[in-house]
């Protein structure tokens, strides 16, 4: 099979095409030919040297593929209601940048009515994401309101979508007057341009001073300090990425004042029934949405297999608005 490989921690250009023995699924898995797979930030950071594949996980970068079933155990297919033929997506731990790929049946979804296969893959690691996240951890509820810090990200688009969904506000922050001008065309009610505003003052304000519900944050470092600043009584804090740094401080006051929670996940080393159980609520609850054209993927940008050091390169400037996918 065609591959594209981590050559040696650094640039984006040490990613190159290669070539590997095709994988045979075993217990509970399948083999998926893959048409697509989805780029994520993890991806980047992997391909830096920072972010190792867990135990057991192909070392080739990529967490999400759409494709068709090749081959698998028959008995979890079944359980799943899939069969060979069948067009799916795929959350794995690894494995992605490749034209066929393993995956857990378990972690496996039928591609939603209507959609193809380069906006298949745009979805499960954003949707796992987001639903673990933002509505388990986050526990948001209709009638709340949620701030999502970078609107304009793969995860981004996808929690501005499926909050609004469900019944929330969703105020977002994003880089530039373009990325907010999109954030408020896929469901937010307001868009701050972190760049120019307060999104502090910005959150009090639009709230009238109430603060929000939830957050979901991607930074971290000293966003922690002024996003409890931003909750309201008995809100949530959700961290899922640290690219402001690992290292907050924050009042502490605040949180016993407001009977904050602040917490935080990471879905890659989680076991498969984890991630299955996700797979299920998505299916049941999230899935049918895009038949109704309540949700869509954003795509940003496609880039051939052999260009997926563009694909990077695109993804380190932050100019994109939604996803970038890969093409076999």
């Amino acid at each position: 099979m065609r591959t594209v490989e981590i050559t040696a921690f650094g640039p984006a250009e040490n990613l190159r095409l290669g070539e590997r023995p095709v994988p045979q699924p075993g217990l509970g898995e399948l083999l998926i030919r893959v048409a697509a797979s989805g780029v994520n930030r993890p991806d980047v950071i992997q391909r830096l040297g920072h972010y190792p594949p867990p135990p057991g996980a192909s070392d080739l970068p990529g967490l999400e593929v759409a494709g068709t079933v090749v081959s698998g155990d028959g008995a979890a297919l079944a359980q799943a209601g899939l069969a060979v033929g069948d067009r799916v997506c795929a959350l794995v731990a690894g494995g992605g940048y490749a034209d066929h790929c393993v995956a857990p049946v378990a972690q496996c979804l039928p591609v939603p009515e209507g959609l193809g296969d380069v906006e298949a893959a745009s979805l499960p690691e954003n949707y796992f994401t987001v639903w673990s996240n933002v509505f388990d951890r986050g526990r948001l509820k209709a009638g709340e309101t949620l701030l999502v810090q970078g609107g304009s990200s793969g995860i981004g688009v996808t929690a501005i979508q499926l909050g609004k969904a469900f019944g929330a506000t969703v105020l977002a922050t994003a880089g530039s007057e373009e990325k907010c001008a999109a954030c408020v065309r896929l469901g937010a009610q307001h868009a701050i341009n972190y760049k120019s505003q307060d999104f502090v003052a910005e959150v009090q304000r639009l709230t009238d001073g109430r603060g929000v519900d939830v957050i979901l944050d991607m930074v971290a470092g000293d966003y922690v300090a002024r996003e409890v600043q931003c909750l309201a009584e008995d809100g949530r804090l959700v961290i899922i990425a640290v690219q402001g740094g690992i290292r907050s401080e924050l009042n502490a006051g605040l949180v016993l004042r407001k009977r904050l929670t602040v917490t935080g996940s990471t879905l890659r080393v989680r076991p498969v029934a984890f991630k299955g159980a996700i797979a299920q609520s998505l299916r049941t609850q999230v899935w049918p949405l895009f038949a109704g054209g309540a949700l869509k993927p954003v795509i940003h940008a496609t880039f051939a297999a052999a260009d997926a050091a563009k694909a990077h390169a695109l993804m380190e400037s932050n100019q994109h608005i939604g996803k970038i996918v890969l093409t076999w």
